[in-house]
Parts: C-alpha cells; sequence; structure tokens
C-alpha cells in the first residue's frame, strides 16, 4: 500500500508514529543547546556581577549589571551594541567585538554537539547529524533570542538584525565542528579525471582529497599570518612598554577596575592579533577616521585615547627598515602554502622507490591549481577575520577602527598566490627527482678503493683488494662464518658509514683475511709492513686448523 492510497487521518497518524520516534533525540539535543546557551549567560553573569560587587562607585542596580552581562555575551557572538545614554544624546554605536568573548560560546556548543552524537551505550542507535546540529542550533538560538530580547531594555542595546543572523551562524558552525570530532568526515571523493589530471583534473582540483589540500594549505598560510602578528603585537607592547604601563595605570586607581581593564584587554588581544596581520600584509589598519598605519608610513591622527593596546600603535612618519622587515611575514606565509601543497602533490622519490600504497603524483597544472585555491582560502579566512576585528566605538574620531577587511584578503590573497604556486611547483619536480639505486655488489660508494697499506675501504668495514668486485676466486671465501654474510646483508641506516667496532671484530678473528673477504692466494698483503719472520709464522690459518704453538698444521708442506 503506497502513501498515495493512504487517507488523510493515515497520513497523519503515520506523520505522527514518524514524530514521536524521533522525538526523544531531537528533544535531548535541544535541550542540550538551551544548556550550552544558559552556561555561556551564567559565566558571563558570574564575572560581571563580581565587578560589579567591588566597584566602589555601582552606577546601577542588580537589573543593569544582569543586563550588561547579556548584552556583553551577545557582543561575543558579533551582534552589535547601541548606547544610548550619552553626554550628546546621540546614540553611539559599539561594534567592536573582542573576538575571545566567543570562544567560551563556541566551545560550549561545540561540546554540546559532541555530547549529542555519541551514543549513551554501544547498543544505542546513532542520533542522526542533521537532528543534532539543527538540534543543538535550535535550542541555543532559542534562548539566545530571549536573551536579546531581554537586553533591549539596558543600557547596551543589542542590534535584533544582527542578532537574528549571529547567534545561529556562531552555534551552526559550533556543532558542525562538534559532530565531525565524533563522526569524522566522509570519505574523499576520487578524482574524475584520473591521475595525470589534464583539463578534468583542474575542475576536479575544487573537491576530494585536493580541496582537502587546499584547505588545510589556505588554513596554515593564514595561521603563519596570525603568528606574525602576534610577534608583531608583542614586540610592539616591549618597544612601548612605558606607554601603556602608563595608560594602563591612567584609566582608574581601583583593583576592580583595574581588573576589569586588564581583562577588557585580554579579550581585545586576538584582534590585536589580527591588526597586526593586517599590518605585515602591507594593508594595514585604522584607528580612527582617516587614519592608516602601515609598514610604510603612519597617519594616526590626534592622539588617541589611552589604553594599554593602542599605545603600541606605531608612531606618526614614514616606515623604517624594522617596519620594512614586516614583509617576511607573508613571504613565510605563501612558502607555507606552497610546502603544503607540494607535499600532497607528489610522494618523495629521492630515494630512488616509490612509497608503497602511496597516490599517483599530481600534474604541474592540478598542482598549481590546487596552490592557487590555497591562496583563495588564506584570503577569503583573512578577509573574514579582518571583517570581525574592526568595527566603530561611537560616531566620532572612532567611528572607524581595525583592518578594512577587502584590502587585507585581497592582499593575503595576491601574496600566498605569487609565492605558494612557484613554491608547490618547485618542491612538486624536487620529490618527483629519481636517483639511481645502488646496485646490489657495487661497493661502498664513494669509500671504495684502495686504501692504506694496499687495504680496500667499504661500506661494511676494510676488505683487501678485489673485496670490492667480489673477487674472481670462486673460492675465495671458504673461511668466512654465516653470521658475517647475515651481518654484511643487513641494512643500515648509513650504506657507507664504516664501523671501527666491527672491523676490529672481522680482523680480530683467527683468519683476517677470510674474514674480510680476501683470497687465500695472497695472505701477506696486510702483513707488508711487520718483520719478516718467516712466512708459516705470519700465515693467516682457518679457525678450524688451528695447530698447537711450534707445530705445523697437518696437510701443509713447508714453503721451498
Amino acid at each position: 500500500m503506497t502513501d498515495d492510497s493512504l487517507s488523510p487521518a493515515a497520513r497523519l497518524q503515520a506523520l505522527a508514529d514518524r514524530l514521536r520516534d524521533r522525538s526523544p533525540a531531537l528533544a535531548g539535543c535541544l535541550f542540550g543547546g538551551a544548556v550550552a546557551a544558559g552556561l555561556g549567560l551564567g559565566a558571563y553573569a558570574v564575572v560581571v556581577m563580581a565587578l560589579w560587587i567591588g566597584s566602589p562607585y555601582p552606577d546601577s542596580g542588580p537589573g543593569g549589571a544582569t543586563g550588561t552581562a547579556v548584552s556583553l555575551w551577545l557582543l561575543g557572538h558579533g551582534v552589535g551594541l547601541t548606547r544610548a545614554d550619552t553626554l550628546t544624546g546621540v546614540p553611539a554605536p559599539l561594534g567592536l567585538t573582542p573576538l575571545l568573548l566567543a570562544l567560551l560560546p563556541f566551545w560550549l556548543v561545540r561540546r554540546a554537539a559532541r555530547d549529542a552524537a555519541e551514543p549513551e551505550t554501544p547498543q544505542a542507535p546513532e542520533i542522526p547529524a542533521r537532528t543534532v546540529v539543527w538540534g543543538v542550533t535550535g535550542g541555543y538560538t532559542a534562548v539566545g533570542a530571549l536573551a536579546a530580547l531581554y537586553a533591549t531594555g539596558g543600557e547596551l542595546r543589542p542590534t535584533l538584525r544582527e542578532a537574528a543572523w549571529h547567534l545561529p551562524l556562531l552555534a551552526l558552525a559550533a556543532a558542525l565542528t562538534g559532530l565531525r570530532s565524533v563522526r569524522g568526515r566522509g570519505a574523499d571523493a576520487p578524482s574524475p579525471a584520473g591521475p595525470d589530471g589534464g583539463s578534468g583534473g583542474v575542475r576536479a582540483a575544487l573537491a576530494g582529497r585536493r580541496g582537502a589540500t587546499a584547505c588545510r594549505a589556505g588554513l596554515a598560510a593564514a595561521l603563519t599570518l596570525a603568528g606574525g602578528g602576534a610577534v608583531l603585537v608583542g614586540v610592539s607592547l616591549t618597544l612601548h612598554r612605558d606607554p601603556a604601563r602608563a595608560s594602563y595605570l591612567m584609566l582608574t586607581d581601583v583593583w576592580s577596575g583595574r581588573l576589569a581593564v586588564l581583562l577588557l584587554a585580554l579579550a581585545l588581544l586576538p584582534n590585536a592579533v589580527i591588526w597586526g596581520a593586517a599590518y605585515a600584509l602591507g594593508t594595514g589598519f585604522q584607528v580612527g577616521t582617516g587614519t592608516l598605519v602601515t609598514p610604510l608610513a603612519a597617519t594616526s591622527g590626534p592622539a588617541l585615547p589611552p589604553f594599554p593596546l593602542l599605545a603600541a600603535v606605531p608612531p606618526d612618519g614614514s616606515g623604517t627598515p624594522l617596519t620594512w622587515a614586516c614583509a617576511a611575514i607573508p613571504v613565510v606565509a605563501g612558502i607555507t602554502a606552497g610546502w603544503f601543497t607540494g607535499r600532497a602533490a607528489a610522494p618523495d622519490r629521492s630515494s630512488g622507490t616509490d612509497a608503497e600504497g602511496a597516490p599517483p603524483p599530481w600534474s604541474a597544472p592540478v598542482t598549481a591549481a590546487t596552490a592557487a585555491l590555497a591562496a583563495l582560502v588564506a584570503g577569503l579566512v583573512c578577509a573574514v577575520a579582518a571583517r570581525a576585528a574592526g568595527g566603530p566605538l561611537g560616531t566620532g574620531r572612532l567611528a572607524e577602527l581595525g583592518p578594512v577587511w577587502w584590502a587585507a584578503g585581497g592582499a593575503a590573497l595576491a601574496w600566498t598566490l605569487l609565492l605558494g604556486v612557484p613554491t608547490a611547483l618547485a618542491l612538486r619536480a624536487w620529490r618527483l627527482r629519481t636517483r639511481k639505486p645502488r646496485e646490489a655488489g657495487s661497493g661502498g660508494g664513494r669509500w671504495a678503493g684502495a686504501g692504506l697499506f694496499g687495504i680496500a675501504m667499504t661500506g661494511t668495514g676494510l676488505a683487501v683488494p678485489g673485496a670490492a668486485d667480489g673477487g674472481t676466486d670462486p673460492e675465495a671465501r671458504p673461511g668466512a662464518d654465516a653470521d658475517i654474510e647475515e651481518e654484511a646483508a643487513e641494512s643500515d641506516d648509513d650504506p657507507e658509514r664504516v664501523d671501527p667496532l666491527d672491523w676490529w671484530e672481522r680482523v680480530s678473528r683467527p683468519d683476517p683475511v677470510a674474514a674480510l673477504g680476501g683470497s687465500f692466494g695472497t695472505p701477506y698483503d696486510l702483513y707488508d709492513q711487520l718483520p719478516a719472520h718467516g712466512p708459516e709464522d705470519w700465515r693467516a690459518l682457518p679457525a678450524e686448523e688451528q695447530a698447537p704453538p711450534g707445530e705445523r698444521p697437518a696437510g701443509r708442506e713447508p714453503d721451498a
């Protein structure tokens, strides 16, 4: 019986049955998202209430402190705030989001999604990924909407239009990362063009393993830029430590106020790192309307407000060799993207043998396309980060703060494209080079040849002349032990390395000539520098034919 033959009542009953089957899992995911939002709000409320209690001059009651905590929680999601109570009577926007405030909400949502995706018992059925993601996101967004409505009556009022998409966007991204941490990702899609690439291979670089490689390379370049920005911030704060300390002490003289300033500076550190990365890219950042700070020149305008991080801004004037050296950061970032792409494009064949199970190498066009895609990823990441790290603080001079997002993204794209593509192609060519493998019995490489006293140096120790090529006498090794042959056949980390202990063990045997692979026909080559007492006194004898002192071995005639 098909669904078309069912009556409307039967269809409604079937739909109700399906909803009843899914309702426990969906309800659990919704509850997990709501709990994550509540924990985040509670954490912010605890910090704000502690500072409010310790403040000697509170200008509002507990309700105002709670509203401030909710507004800060929304600000951590990128929701802009507006302060209506100003000296001029004009509402002042507060759009500069301290990026560290977003860390706690993101982690809480990620943990909620991970807990929902993990089955309680091995026998429990697995909750569908769609239910986990949308359930956690929906529960979190519902609590966030109530919080935004509550904060509209406070001093810092959120922009509801931004809250309508910032809250679910952060929750969705965090839920996806939590789900991926439990169930991983699907297998990479195979390339439809095969290993040779061609035009189809270039198009296939946008998906599958090549797309994942491009994402990793682009993120590596962006992280390299962020690391360079962190170094610049640290160096600038060190060079301007006296002004930074003076501005910190100038803001307030009570412990609660100084603690609040310190927490705000720490929350703004990721913003400063992104500003430093934009500075290294050459596009710089703004510290007010009509200002621009770049490595070539800095125009910061009038004196900035006292704040420790603003004290680290370079002074007005042209650049110096120290500021010009910041160009090394995007250079390293571009090379990093190319290095990641080149390593994935080809296996290392320098040893002369292909790695077992290694995928086929990519063609040069596919490698270049993947590196270009990595540059695009790096540019997008930098543009989004620059957009999130800036924002207005009022309607006056500080109405424009932070990097220009499109300029920072374009500069990151250009640097990574110009340096990443050649680096990837060069590394691919280097890893595809082949070296002729060493042939068995060909000797010891650069150590082979005649050595001191006519002794040849080989990869396994010392040998008499003729040992390097195996000798011509078929019975050249009648006295060699089986363990010596096994030791000579064993692989070593460096086949051309000479081990003195191994050489001493060989020459200290009863028959050193046979142990070293020589011939019994020329037993005196090892002893041509010793006093000549008689051939029978210096003749090397096999171990099994050793004779007592003073007696001649059986079966050996005296030399004429």
